[in-house]
């Protein structure tokens, strides 16, 4: 029995680990975090992936945690209604269409449970060395034992360890796209019940929706810049680069920004793109948003990560494990999928895709015969 090495138990990890336990490989995730993390964006499940999680037998548990939104509000700086609409949300597109908006935290979870029992968990750990040879690949962790894997697959993010140590500098491919976002949790004090709040006031905007029965907020604040200079493990550092920028706006934004001082799922980076010419190196491979990140501005993150993790094991499966093999048709069969999607992000800078656009990239691949759906 092959054994492979997925670093990220986030959602392209974990959905991995379930389809490479189907085809019999023994798979061990790694997980930087002491535990799941919880927070951050409400994430899409669109077009294909809706096939995906419906073959894990998930597609009924993710409709119960949809979010569930009525409508939402454009506002100006000052608080002022814009517009309204009742028919669409920002953050997930149509309120009537098939596609499920679901809580990040409430995905993973469900894919841990679904995981937990035939996958070995290494939480609160990381690998720091990759030595690969023709007999496998052996990995240095933080704190478990080496150990040699036949494979190891980087399912851990756009900041990705597992890409730096096979593929080289993060510098080497990654592509900003001129903002950044914070994402966090807070009390709802508005009041919201199934309702988005959107603003914007010149390069800063901000998106504030309810969450948990409308008990919580989870608050996007956004600002437009070129690649600035920041210590990613460091968030109050990071928190005072937003404070900085809003530090001037009206309307509730100083109650927004003393509640992300006090959350303790406080998120923040650059939207930004990771564009790769090749996932693998050798025995290493990478997934979801380590080899193809399409930025949250694509809303196709989530649905590339279960549609690449399905298509990554299906052809190593097919392959009888050869990674050289397995690796050249999980690529062929991605690469199409990946580059329309990515270009959702920036089809129209400032604003959402439009909705031709999105109903094309959602479907842009068969999960069954590996022909591509693309059409003119």
């Amino acid at each position: 029995m092959k054994k492979i090495l997925i670093s990220g138990a986030s959602v392209a990890g974990p959905a991995l680990a379930y389809w490479l336990h189907r085809h019999g490989f023994a798979v061990t995730i790694v997980e930087r975090a002491p535990a799941l993390r919880v927070g951050g964006q409400a994430i899409d499940v669109r077009g294909v992936a809706l096939d995906v999680v419906d073959r894990m037998g998930l597609l009924g548990e993710l409709q119960k945690s949809r979010t569930r939104m009525h409508g939402m509000s454009v506002l100006d700086g000052d608080g002022t209604e814009l517009m309204r609409s009742t028919e669409h949300a920002i953050s997930s597109g149509r309120l009537d269409s098939d596609d499920i908006e679901v809580l990040r935290e409430d995905l993973t979870q469900l894919l841990f449970e679904r995981t937990g029992d035939d996958v070995e968990y290494l939480f609160d750990d990381s690998v720091v060395t990759l030595d690969q040879d023709d007999r496998g690949v052996r990995v240095t962790f933080e704190r478990t034992a080496p150990r040699t894997f036949d494979l190891v697959i980087g399912a851990d993010g756009l900041h990705s360890t597992v890409r730096r140590l096979a593929f080289g500098p993060e510098a080497d491919y990654i592509h900003h796209l001129g903002t950044y976002l914070s994402v966090y949790t807070m009390e709802n004090f508005l009041g919201l019940e199934d309702w988005q709040l959107w603003f914007r006031d010149g390069d800063l905007g901000g998106g504030i929706y309810p969450a948990r029965q409308n008990t919580e907020l989870r608050v996007n604040l956004g600002f437009m810049s070129g690649p600035i200079s920041y210590d990613h493990r460091d968030l109050d550092a990071q928190r005072r680069l937003i404070a900085d920028r809003f530090a001037a706006m009206r309307w509730e934004v100083p109650r927004f920004l003393a509640g992300m001082w006090t959350a303790p799922d406080f998120y923040f980076d650059a939207m930004a793109q990771i564009r790769i010419d090749s996932w693998s190196r050798g025995r290493v491979a990478l997934l979801g948003d380590a080899g193809y990140c399409a930025s949250p501005l694509s809303g196709q993150g989530t649905s590339l990560a279960l549609v690449g993790a399905y298509v990554l094991a299906a052809e190593l499966a097919a392959a009888g494990g050869d990674h050289v093999t397995g690796f050249a048709g999980y690529e062929r069969r991605m690469r199409p999928f990946v580059t329309v999607n990515q270009a959702l992000a920036t089809e129209n800078p400032g604003g959402p895709a439009s909705e031709e656009s999105i109903e094309r990239a959602k479907r842009a691949i068969s999960v069954d015969d590996g022909t591509a759906l693309l059409t003119p």
